[in-house]
Formats: structure tokens, C-alpha cells, sequence
């Protein structure tokens, strides 16, 4: 059980983390600049999507798609949680400090990066023919060619 949850637990961590570290760049560095306050939120969205999608790739090779896919949606599901009901609080502030709207949209846009970002490894994957699914195709073929019978030579004679 732990080896299962463990690596679901972790990699919510990171995702949280890169929100985290958003925030305080957010916070400190760059202060009220609101275009420069919006560059980092991109940045923080296409890092966690980055990161969803890696995770895609890597897991997609080993295993099959029914196997860690819900893996892949614990982790953005409890990443989004983090992010959206904890991170609020690294700047002062709260969850619904900017309204019922920007809260929501926050969860569309992380919705919409993670999960596109698992869809995008996850297609290369396919693409490049690395996914599990295509290798053990290849290993059937490979096996089915090796055990086939000998095709005979027939002679064929042209009657005119």
C-alpha cells in the first residue's frame, strides 16, 4: 500500500511546491506589477503541466494506461486541492480573497494544464511507440514470427 501512495503523495508535494515557490517569487520579487504577477501564474501553470506530462511519459512506459491513470488524477485531484485551498495562505491572504470567479478559474486553468499535460506526454508516448500498450504489441508480433511454420516452396508449372 505505501508503495502505491507514496509516489502519489510526493508528487502532489511538488506540485504544490511549484506553487509555493510561484507565490513567494510572486510575493517578494516582483511585488504589485500585475502583467509581471501574471507571467509568473503562466509560468507556474506550464510547470505543473511540464510536470504532469513528464510523469505521463514515464509511467506510460512501464505500465498500462488503466494502471496509473488514476494515479496521475489522485495527484492533480490533490494538487489542485493544495494549491487552490492552501496556497492562498503563503501571501495572506484566503481561498475566496479575489472572489467565487477567480477561485474557480484558478481550477479550470489547473485543470486544464495538468490534465492537458498528462494528455500530451501521454500522446508523444504514443506517437514515439514507447507506451506499454505498443511494446507489448511488438513483443506478440516478434513471438508470433518467430514460432511460424516454414512456408514450403511450391513449384508452380504455367499449362498452356
Amino acid at each position: 500500500m505505501r508503495n502505491r501512495w507514496l509516489p502519489v503523495g510526493v508528487l502532489a508535494g511538488v506540485l504544490f511546491l511549484i506553487n509555493v515557490i510561484a507565490r513567494l517569487v510572486g510575493e517578494f520579487a516582483i511585488g504589485d506589477d500585475a502583467s509581471a504577477q501574471d507571467w509568473v501564474s503562466t509560468a507556474m501553470f506550464v510547470a505543473v503541466g511540464l510536470v504532469t506530462g513528464v510523469l505521463a511519459f514515464r509511467w506510460g512506459r512501464g505500465r498500462p494506461l488503466d494502471s496509473w491513470s488514476g494515479d496521475v488524477a489522485a495527484i492533480i485531484a490533490a494538487g489542485m486541492l493544495l494549491t487552490v485551498l492552501v496556497g492562498p495562505f503563503i501571501n495572506g491572504d484566503t481561498p475566496f480573497t479575489n472572489g467565487a470567479g477567480s477561485f474557480f478559474a484558478q481550477i479550470w486553468l489547473y485543470l486544464g494544464f495538468t490534465i492537458g499535460g498528462a494528455v500530451l506526454g501521454y500522446l508523444v508516448l504514443m506517437v514515439l511507440g514507447w507506451d506499454y500498450r505498443s511494446q507489448s504489441l511488438k513483443r506478440y508480433q516478434e513471438s508470433r514470427l518467430a514460432s511460424a511454420r516454414p512456408v514450403r516452396n511450391r513449384r508452380t508449372t504455367i499449362r498452356r
